[in-house]
């Protein structure tokens, strides 16, 4: 049975317009206002709400009790569920630096989670955080994990994971690492760089390399200096992605509005590099091997080093128009298009078009999240 949205203001190429969305078999098909319904189908009536594509989150490593490093098949549905109550369609599971065994388990839960029948966001793949990193800014990552490069060992990853890996963070300073990125690529995932205090030289190999993205931009990395620019100077200055947690404690909301102006609204990918600690209260929590410790909502190691955020995107989007005074047309892509474009998935999701996935977020008129809809589907929230 086909479903229509009718009476809303509808996110189309940066600009909202008064459309009446068709849903058919799960994908979209854009009409007229004044189309005509088909008998008995469904009707949602958005009218005083705004229409917009499903927000994607390509870093994240849990929530609601979860941590995706132990995270079994229906713990994945517990994210998925809870991701798409806050305007998450479409989510990569994170899963932090560990040993051999403990990544593999975690890809075969994930193809556990595959099989599944699910009522939530759609888990897309994996995004590998090492365990090609550096030491000096490990962050949360187990130092004694850490590794060389290692193509052999993401090679068996990639074929246990049948091709679901879609996107690895490296430190370009580990050595071997750089002359591995065009293999990476030709194994299907985005090289993000990261966790590093490479220098200015060694960054843009990387990049000219084929690495695409800035893993959460000025957090766990060599900061910009006038006489050595480093990775965070690459970063900038290269037309790459640049993840951002814009929490308002990762990033000041000057430094999210710089981001902006030098990189531009098309490059930026809000993220929440989230732990399980998101959507529940202050306490002690795990990320990995670690522990973690959750203050006014501020998850840091016991040695005071942040680790991960509890943030959701629903969240992330209102910080950002607050932060930045831009208009809403302008903040959506760093939600739904960039993130889409950044792992490959923009033939099918981050915009509303004909015959893209019908993942949809309805907003009033505060910007607060109405409701979901994923592959066609109303999520109960």
């Amino acid at each position: 049975m086909s479903r229509y949205i009718v009476n809303g203001e509808v996110y189309i190429e940066h600009r909202f317009l008064k459309k009446t969305i068709k849903i058919e078999d799960g994908k979209l098909i854009i009409l007229p206002p004044d189309a005509p319904i088909e008998d008995g189908a469904e009707v949602y009536n958005a009218a005083g709400k705004k229409v917009v594509p499903g927000f994607i989150d390509v870093h994240t490593h849990g929530a609601v009790g979860v941590d995706v490093n132990a995270a079994t098949a229906e713990d994945y549905e517990k994210i998925c569920r809870f991701a798409a109550g806050n305007g998450t369609t479409s989510w990569l599971c994170s899963v932090l630096t560990d040993t051999k065994e403990q990544t593999e388990w975690c890809i075969d839960e994930y193809k556990k989670h595959q099989k599944m029948e699910h009522k939530g966001a759609n888990l897309l793949g994996i995004h590998l955080e090492g365990p090609f990193l550096s030491s000096e800014y490990k962050g949360a990552m187990p130092e004694h994990l850490l590794q060389k490069a290692n193509m052999p060992l993401l090679k068996e990853y990639q074929d246990r994971a049948e091709g679901n890996i879609r996107y690895i963070t490296i430190s370009p300073e580990v050595e071997g690492l750089i002359d591995d990125i065009p293999a990476m690529k030709e194994l299907g995932i985005t090289v993000a760089i990261g966790h590093s205090g490479a220098d200015y030289d060694t960054s843009w190999k990387a990049i000219n390399n084929g690495a695409e993205c800035c893993t959460h931009t000025f957090n766990a990395m060599k900061l910009l200096h006038q006489h050595f620019p480093a990775i965070m100077g690459a970063a900038l200055e290269s037309d790459i992605y640049c993840e951002a947690i814009c929490d308002g404690r990762h990033l000041h909301p000057g430094t999210v509005r710089l981001l902006l102006k030098v990189k531009g609204l098309d490059k930026v990918v809000a993220i929440t590099d989230s732990i399980m600690a998101a959507g529940l209260p202050d306490g002690r929590y795990k990320l990995g091997v670690n522990d973690v410790i959750v203050e006014d909502g501020d998850a840091k190691l016991e040695n005071g080093v942040r680790a991960g955020s509890t943030l959701t995107q629903n969240v992330a989007l209102k910080n950002l128009l607050a932060f930045t005074g831009k208009r809403l047309e302008e903040i959506l892509p760093l939600l739904s298009e960039n993130p889409a474009r950044l792992i490959k998935v923009y033939d099918k999701k981050g915009s509303i078009a004909d015959g893209k996935d019908a993942d949809i977020v309805l907003l009033d008129a505060e910007n607060d999240i109405a409701d979901v809809f994923v592959g066609g589907n109303l999520i109960e929230r």
